[in-house]
């Protein structure tokens, strides 16, 4: 693993029942970029750019990985904010509805044919334009729907994925305009068990700081936990997930990593392969073709 100052920051997430994910690659901070990611074979398909800021852990993939839901916001403009579905690694919008503020948005996918979107009462009216097929049905999201930020929509999701919270602070330390905003004791912490040996490793994600000046708004850092007692630090890093595999994928300075795991055995993570290089990358206009723009 390299030592980088990339700005580029990576956060993935993986389709339930296919070998298909999606990166989302931020920076500088008002431009992402959609990537679509084969995990089988490690192939990436570059996607289209928005100039605005993609709520990624508001977002969600279809169970097959063939749709996306996404919350974004771009300032300022008539339509301040919206959740939009597309079909990745494009994010021209299939469907759109609009919102006129930070609160909520996004979604998830419950099934292949049915979506809980985070948007209030009144939100709920797709955009002039924009049709949904009949196949696919909408629904408010959880019993107060259009509110709360990243949260419920992301713990939520967790939750479905297989994380499990081991750890929220009982005290926190608020620091107004200095280096962190917030940071929780003890750290906010997710676990999740490898999918092909959940009795041999896991995985930790700990939220440590929110709000870091120049730095991630998430402060994360992963540990892989072996054996169920021996830790493993990867230390601060952008994203981290088991791959259906039971390889390890995590991603920092703007690159993507795999560790090999074969039969039950993970490679130290100093083996971990870099796969992709993102962390160069800067905008470029680009439209989406026909199949980008068609439900099926």
């Amino acid at each position: 693993m390299k030592e980088s100052q990339c700005k580029a920051r990576i956060f993935a997430i993986l389709a339930r029942k296919s070998s298909f994910a999606v990166i989302f690659r931020r920076g500088p901070s008002n431009s992402v970029l959609l990537i679509g990611w084969d995990t089988s074979n490690d192939s990436f398909q570059t996607g289209q750019w928005l100039k605005g800021r993609i709520y990624e852990r508001r977002c969600d993939l279809s169970p097959d990985g063939k749709l996306l839901i996404y919350f974004a916001a771009k300032h300022p403009t008539p339509m301040y904010s919206w959740s939009a579905i597309s079909r990745p690694p494009f994010l021209a919008a299939l469907a759109l509805w609009r919102k006129a503020d930070g609160w909520g948005g996004g979604g998830h996918f419950l099934s292949q044919h049915r979506i809980a979107l985070n948007h209030r009462p009144d939100e709920m009216k797709i955009a002039d334009g924009f049709s949904i097929p009949k196949w696919l049905r909408v629904e408010p999201f959880g019993q107060n729907p259009g509110w709360g930020e990243d949260d419920p929509i992301w713990s939520a999701r967790l939750q479905r994925d297989g994380w499990i919270l081991v750890s929220s602070p009982t005290a926190t330390k608020n620091d107004f305009g200095k280096k962190v905003l917030w940071e929780p004791s003890p750290a906010i912490t997710w676990r999740k068990q490898n999918p092909k040996w959940p009795k041999k490793h896991a995985l930790d994600m700990s939220i440590v700081g929110i709000g870091e000046k120049n730095g991630p708004w998430y402060m994360t850092e992963h540990c892989v936990v072996r054996n169920g007692k021996d830790l493993d630090r990867l230390g601060r890093s952008d994203w981290a997930d088991w791959d259906h595999s039971g390889d390890l994928l995590f991603a920092m300075d703007g690159c993507v990593y795999r560790v090999r795991c074969k039969q039950g055995v993970l490679d130290p993570l100093e083996d971990a392969k870099e796969i992709a290089d993102f962390s160069h990358m800067k905008f470029e206009r680009r439209e989406a073709p026909p199949a980008g723009l068609r439900w099926k």
